[in-house]
């Protein structure tokens, strides 16, 4: 049996075992931007479970742009040497590809990790004012951000300059920059978050301003033989939001900036969308995106089964996949997918004992089903 998922590709020169990918996922666990022995664990697991890269949770480019007091950041030379730390552990243990995700979460930053709530924080709480393109609250109750003036655009985006040049010394494979879910650059991209009357307010081409700016210094900064990609929005899910059609238009000129792939999610601008949940659901803007612009594309949403992955990949859906929470909960899902597809990935020495090919019992998992992998 051939297996498109466990196929070889590469992305801007950038070569990979396979097309499974580990997406950021926030862990809420670093102390003043500073990952911690928690990153050790989380990334060292992830780094052995046979996908072929993977990308530190988003961090933010300054302490304010953090969504939470414990949120990573690259903003300070403690914080770069305990990523470099990190990546070092990574590299010595896996030969994945180990990117990061810089971003600045705007007006949805300064709240509370989710097991305390995700409400934002108050006064006595360490809260700080949140800065976003225009002083509208995320939502009824919440604090107004303050709308950022030309200084404060010109000062974030060299704070994103600083953070990807922290990111190259610490020794990343490739950078992601974050324009999705509500954050920063997301909100400037959105008409529901983005009200500016001067020339980054209004028509998609104004508002695609400062991002594009951002990701242009950006990839002047980052080493040129080291790729960057993005992480875009395919729908806000909303009435009068960023549409698909905004989507393509934005892809087009990420890579005629040099953006080496996009990895297309949605939703997160405000907390009342009505957001159809279910396996594979942002799968379709990826397609139409990766179909219309012909980047190297991702796809995320709820994919956990193999046959799905697969499916996505074959079809010509996306060039990979990005998971997050199936990782989580399987740390070993790229193994196991590739028993079910009928492939191989790889295992690290210390445990290629328990490969099929040289635990004769293990054959028996050949016979899996898809549900066990995914559940």
């Amino acid at each position: 049996m051939s297996s498109s998922l466990f196929t070889p590709f590469s992305i801007g020169g950038m070569t990979l075992a396979n097309r499974v990918t580990i997406a950021p996922m926030c862990q809420y666990s670093a102390v003043e931007g500073t990952m911690t022995d928690w990153h050790l664990m989380h990334l060292g697991s992830l780094a052995i479970s046979g996908a072929s890269m993977m990308l530190i949770e988003a961090t933010g480019v300054t302490p304010e742009g953090r969504i939470t007091r414990h949120c990573t950041g690259l903003y300070s030379e403690e914080n770069e040497r305990a990523m470099k730390r990190t990546i070092d552990y990574c590299r010595s243990i896996s030969p994945i590809r180990i990117g990061v995700q810089i971003g600045h979460a705007g007006r949805k930053a300064s709240t509370h990790r989710p097991w305390e709530g995700r409400a934002y924080l108050k006064n006595g709480e360490g809260a700080w004012q949140t800065l976003a393109p225009s002083a509208i609250p995320l939502a009824a109750g919440w604090p107004a951000p303050r709308e950022m003036t030309r200084p404060d655009m010109d000062a974030v985006k060299q704070a994103f300059v600083a953070a990807a040049q922290r990111a190259a010394r610490a020794g990343v494979d490739f950078l992601e920059i974050h324009s999705t879910h509500g954050y920063l650059l997301c909100e400037f991209l959105s008409p529901l978050s983005n009200h500016r009357t001067d020339e980054y307010g209004g028509s998609l081409e104004n508002r695609m301003r400062f991002p594009l700016e951002v990701f242009r210094a950006v990839r002047a900064a980052f080493p040129a033989e080291k790729c960057v990609g993005a992480k875009i929005s395919g729908t806000d899910f909303a009435d009068g939001g960023w549409m698909p059609d905004d989507a393509v238009e934005y892809a087009r000129a990420l890579r005629n900036l040099g953006c080496a792939y996009v990895t297309v999610s949605g939703g997160g601008v405000v907390l009342d969308a009505k957001v159809p949940v279910g396996p594979g659901y942002q799968v379709p803007y990826a397609e139409r995106v990766r179909k219309e612009t012909g980047i190297t594309t991702g796809a995320v949403g709820l994919i956990s089964d193999p046959q799905q992955a697969e499916e996505i990949v074959a079809s010509g859906k996306a060039d990979f996949v990005s998971l997050a929470r199936a990782m989580l909960f399987n740390p070993r899902w790229p193994q196991h997918a590739a028993i079910v597809l009928g492939a191989e990935a790889r295992y690290a020495p210390q445990y290629e004992r328990a490969a099929p090919k040289s635990w004769p019992p293990a054959k028996a998992l050949g016979r899996i089903s898809t549900q066990e992998v995914s559940a």
